[in-house]
C-alpha cells in the first residue's frame, strides 16, 4: 500500500510540474547580428539631410560675404564626396547580388 501511494504522489507531482513548464513562454531566439539595412537607411533617412543643410548654411553664408571662389571649391569637394558616398552605397548592392549569384 506505501507502494501505490507513493506512486500515485509521485505522478501527481508530475503533472503538477508538467503543468508549471507549459505556463513558462519559450525563450525568444537571440538575434543574429548587426541589422545593417536598418543602419544605412537611417543615416540616408536622418544624417544624410541634415548633414547636406548645414553645408547647404555654410555656402550661403560663405557667398555673401563674396567668397565665391571658397564656395565653388567646396562645393565641388562635397560633391565629390556625394559621389563617394553613393558609389559606397552602390556596393552593397552590388555586392548583395554577386554572393547571392555565388552562393545559390
Amino acid at each position: 500500500m506505501n507502494a501505490t501511494e507513493l506512486v500515485t504522489a509521485a505522478w501527481s507531482m508530475a503533472t503538477h510540474v508538467t503543468d508549471v513548464l507549459a505556463l513558462i513562454p519559450a525563450a525568444e531566439p537571440e538575434p543574429k547580428g548587426i541589422d545593417t539595412e536598418g543602419v544605412v537607411g537611417f543615416f540616408a533617412s536622418k544624417v544624410a539631410p541634415i548633414l547636406l543643410a548645414v553645408l547647404g548654411v555654410i555656402f550661403i553664408g560663405r557667398a555673401s560675404k563674396g567668397e565665391i571662389s571658397k564656395v565653388l571649391t567646396s562645393s565641388a569637394i562635397a560633391i565629390v564626396g556625394l559621389a563617394f558616398i553613393a558609389g559606397a552605397a552602390t556596393l552593397f548592392f552590388v555586392g548583395d547580388y554577386i554572393i547571392d549569384l555565388i552562393f545559390e
